[in-house]
C-alpha cells in the first residue's frame, strides 16, 4: 500500500518549495514555488503530532544546518536528513535525531563515476540500516539516469532494476525525486513509478509532480502499491491548492 510521506525542502535557512533542477551553481536564483515565514520544528512537529514517519528533510546548499537540526530535534527519529551528507558527518547528524541519513553526491566522483568503496565505507560506519540512496534522475534517452549536485550533473549510474540490485545490499530505503517533473505540480512520471513498482524489494519513495490525489492513486496503481510517494509544492501546507495535508494524512490512515 503506498503511504504518504512528508517533507521539508530548506534553502538559505527557510523551508522553500523549489521547482527541480532550478537550484544552480551559477549565481542563477531557483525557481520559487513557496517560502514560509514558519520554521522548520515546526512543520516536524506536526508530522510528529500526526505520527507521519519515513518524511525527509533535505538541506538544498549552505546555511541550512541550523534549521535541520531544529526540525530533527522536533521530531527525533522521525525524520531523514539529506543534502551534503557524507562520511565524515553522517554519525552527527544521526546523533542530531536523524533516523536516516540520504546520501547522493558522496558516492560519485567530481565527473560522475559512481564510487563502490565509498558507499561500502560509509555502510561500515553507520550500518546499512542507517542509510537511504538517493537515485534521484533526469529523464534520457536511454530511460532514467541519476544527476547529482542538486540534479545539475548527470552521472554514469541507470536508474534500472539492475542498479537497484547492485545497491539495495547496501541501504535500507531509495528516495528517488523525478527532477523533470519535481515542483512543476502536472502530475507524476508514471513510467518511472511503474518501473520502480515492478522491482520492489525494499522500500522506495518517489518525488515529483504529484498534484491531486488522482496522482496518489495513480502512485499506488503504477507502483502495485510498492512504491511511497512524497508531495511538496502541491500541498496546502505549503501554499499549495491542489492537495490538503488533512487528506494526507487519513489517506495514510486507510491501512489502520
Amino acid at each position: 500500500m503506498t503511504h504518504f510521506r512528508p517533507c521539508i525542502d530548506l534553502h538559505q535557512g527557510k523551508v522553500k518549495q523549489i521547482v527541480g533542477g532550478s537550484l544552480r551553481d551559477d549565481g542563477a536564483g531557483p525557481t520559487e514555488n513557496f517560502v514560509s515565514d514558519r520554521p522548520a520544528g515546526w512543520f516536524a512537529g506536526c508530522f510528529r503530532d500526526d505520527a507521519l514517519t519515513g518524511g525527509h528533510v533535505i538541506k538544498l546548499g549552505p546555511g541550512n544546518d541550523e534549521a535541520a537540526r531544529e526540525a530533527l530535534s522536533a521530531w527525533p527519529g522521525g525524520l531523514q536528513i539529506g543534502g551534503g551528507i557524507n562520511e565524515s558527518n553522517a554519525a552527527e547528524w544521526l546523533d542530531a535525531g536523524a533516523s536516516h541519513v540520504i546520501v547522493t553526491s558522496a558516492l560519485f566522483d567530481a565527473d560522475g563515476k559512481f564510487l563502490q568503496n565509498a558507499l561500502r565505507s560509509l555502510v561500515e560506519k553507520i550500518g546499512r540500516d542507517k542509510l537511504v540512496i538517493d537515485l534521484s534522475c533526469r529523464t534520457m534517452p536511454s530511460g532514467w539516469t541519476v544527476a547529482m549536485n542538486r540534479w545539475q550533473t548527470p552521472t554514469e549510474l541507470a536508474v534500472d532494476h539492475a542498479t537497484l540490485d547492485r545497491l539495495a545490499p547496501f541501504c535500507d530505503e531509495f528516495l528517488i525525486h523525478a527532477a523533470d517533473v519535481e515542483g512543476l505540480c502536472r502530475g507524476i512520471d508514471a513510467k518511472l513509478v511503474a518501473h520502480l513498482g515492478s522491482w520492489g524489494k525494499i522500500p522506495i519513495t518517489y518525488a515529483g509532480g504529484a498534484a491531486t490525489m488522482a496522482d496518489l492513486l495513480l502512485v499506488e496503481q503504477a507502483g502495485h502499491g510498492a512504491v511511497d510517494v512524497t508531495v511538496g509544492s502541491a500541498l496546502d501546507l505549503f501554499g499549495g491548492k491542489g492537495l490538503c495535508y488533512k487528506d494526507l494524512v487519513a489517506w495514510n490512515g486507510r491501512a489502520e
